[in-house]
């Protein structure tokens, strides 16, 4: 829905200075900011429940005071300054405070190796970056003393690890002897729309990270246009746990925050969230499809255990709820007594166990990032929580495409938000414009490279198609297509997401370019693999000898031959290998937002492949 509330100008004017102090003055005692933990220098509010929140009154005053303290370390209008921190209040009140200093704040993935530290540091010409402690500390010290970086000063969150540098504390400490109103009001005044509001580095699936540049006008566009196409109560909270260095939760975390005057509630360890959904019973969440699958796992594996007669009557009423999608999907009014005995079945069968996991109150549920497995779409929707998947990148400042609840495709990524236009390229690639797309990426002199054609059309690299009306449908990313040595395209992500929908199977990497036929790595899911084993008494000490056990290899065979069942000759799989290490973001095989690295994938098991291709191929099914 659109906001309620009053916009500081047209949302094509919007800045977030003048957002910020719309919500001190009109919102001020509203809860703005919690967390866990009272880092030094500025303590929040403790409450009963163990969160410390800031209002937006206070939100406010602490921003003006940090943004004094960067100004006395010599932070000017225009110039980049790192941040590479966790969800927790010191990155965002500083991401704050820099903008209004005419700063622009650029965040680092956590996970990032130190030569794409390195890269960034270089590239983006940052004298000063902000960091957490002592595990950050390594990648970035020896930068300072490096050729060609032009880095001078680090801040450091964790005071008992910042030896030399800086502390928040101090920065903070420094504002608040040095603050003065007057300069405060004048200096941020000064921010215009066109100015850049943030550079986010795409998380380099490929090659080194990119620079894109998105400005006041690019974002707050952006959230004006998203927040027409939700339905949630004013001040909504929400749970914040993915990084800051990813579009997504810049979007949900930050920017819409501030247009909505909502609640952010910090979660520093993304692995807490499922803990803090079980606490705060949330009316929105925002996952990627990792995210979900692994909940959907969690969730499988619990009704696992339940008596048969309970598990029945689950079946039942997903079968309502999904058969209710269907209508509403369709755009038909449902049926009075289907909606009668879904509302029955809900209260009495769906929502005990939804309530146990925090997720019964529930009203807007999302996806993006990379193509949700549809039966992991309807594995939730059978629990009457319908997915609104959207599609975008971080050079459309967010979602291009988006679902609705009243107008929904389960497996579309959705219809273009206003003032943006999809096209399909002869080769399939989806090609894009509009307000929210970015001018360009950045340059290492501070210029920026446009990447939109005369006509202002930008090449998303992905490949889709759009129906009949109007949804986009994405297929995969266009250089991750697989080109087989008979020439036929193979879309990856669409076998994996069909093997992956038995129950021990939680990832998966497809590899054929180049040759006659497929072969898969399947990681066995950490999660239902053990009960899957336990409940027909097999015993094992961990993953590995699971890996290894007649049983799961002999389940693991069927499950590929029943997803080659339902591709074609092309698409099918021709041999496996099932592993048991679960890969991750700190492992290198997946990026931050948890998607496949394929390079880095096929580079750790190139050895395992080429023995795959060695032997003989099975015999089509």
């Amino acid at each position: 829905m659109t906001t309620n509330l009053r916009l500081p100008g047209r949302p094509e004017e919007l800045t977030l200075p003048a957002l910020l102090l719309r919500n001190a003055a009109e919102h001020g005692e509203l809860p703005a900011l919690s967390w866990r933990a009272g880092p030094e220098g500025r303590e929040g509010r403790q409450g009963g429940d163990g969160w410390r929140t800031l209002t937006w009154s206070e939100v406010r005053h602490q921003v003006a005071v940090l943004a004094a303290g960067y100004a006395a370390l010599g932070v000017e209008r225009g110039e980049h300054v790192l941040l590479m921190m966790g969800n927790r209040p010191e990155h965002w009140l500083s991401d704050l405070a820099l903008v209004h200093l005419g700063a622009v704040p650029v965040t680092v993935y956590g996970t990032s190796a130190p030569e794409q530290v390195a890269h960034i540091a270089r590239h983006s010409r940052a004298r000063l970056a902000v960091v957490e402690g002592a595990r950050e500390l390594p990648r970035w010290e020896p930068l300072l003393a490096a050729p060609g970086i032009p880095l001078e000063a680090l801040v450091v969150a964790e005071a008992a690890a910042a030896g030399a540098h800086h502390t928040y504390a101090s920065v903070y400490a420094s504002g608040a002897r040095r603050r003065r109103g007057e300069d405060f009001e004048k200096g941020w005044r000064e921010s215009r729309p066109e100015d850049p509001l943030t550079v986010v580095y795409t998380s380099g699936t490929t090659g080194d990270p990119k620079g894109v540049r998105l400005t006041h006008r690019n974002i707050w566009l952006q959230s004006v246009r998203l927040d027409r196409n939700t339905e949630l109560p004013e001040h909504a909270e929400h749970i914040c746990y993915l990084p800051f260095a990813h579009i997504a939760e810049r979007i949900l975390g930050i920017y819409l925050p501030l247009l909505r005057a909502a609640h952010v509630r910090l979660v520093a360890d993304p692995a807490a969230v499922a803990g803090a959904v079980r606490e705060l019973h949330p009316v929105q969440f925002f996952g990627v499809p990792r995210v979900w699958e692994k909940l959907a796992a969690a969730v499988k594996a619990v009704v696992a255990r339940l008596p048969e007669e309970q598990r029945r009557a689950i079946e039942d009423a997903g079968a309502l709820a999904l058969a209710r999608a269907g209508h509403r999907e369709r755009g038909e009014e449902v049926p009075a007594a289907l909606e009668a005995s879904y509302a029955l079945a809900k209260e009495r069968v769906l929502d005990p166990l939804l309530e146990r996991a925090g997720m019964d109150r529930l009203v807007w549920t999302a996806s993006a990032t990379a193509p949700m497995p549809i039966d992991v779409v309807r594995f939730w929707a059978a629990w009457g929580i319908t997915i609104m998947d959207a599609w975008g990148l971080t050079e459309t400042s967010g979602v291009c495409t988006v679902n609705r609840p009243d107008r929904f495709r389960l497996g579309s990524v959705g219809l273009p938000i206003e003032g943006l236009e999809l096209r399909i390229a002869e080769d399939g690639e989806v090609l894009t414009r509009g307000a929210t797309v970015f001018d360009g990426y950045l340059r290492a002199d501070g210029t920026v490279e446009g990447a939109r054609d005369a006509e202002g059309w930008f090449p998303t690299g992905d490949v889709g198609r759009i129906d009949a009306d109007g949804f986009l449908w994405i297929t995969d990313r266009k250089k991750e297509l697989i080109i087989t040595s008979t020439g036929k395209n193979v879309s990856p992500a669409l076998v994996e997401n069909t093997v992956k929908e038995h129950p021990l199977i939680g990832q998966a990497l497809v590899h054929g370019d180049g040759r006659s036929y497929l072969v898969a790595l399947l990681v066995l899911d950490p999660e239902l693999a053990p009960a899957w084993a336990a409940a027909r008494g097999i015993g094992a000490a961990s993953l590995a000898d699971l890996a290894e056990h007649p049983a799961v290899l002999e389940e693991t065979a069927r499950a590929v031959a029943a997803a080659n069942a339902r591709l074609n000759r092309t698409e099918q799989i021709k041999r496996h290998r099932l592993l048991a290490e679960e890969w991750g973001p700190l492992t290198g095989e997946l990026t931050p937002s948890l998607k496949l690295r394929r390079r880095v994938i096929r580079e750790k098991y190139g050895p395992l492949i080429e023995e795959l291709y060695a032997a003989p191929a099975a015999p089509p099914q």
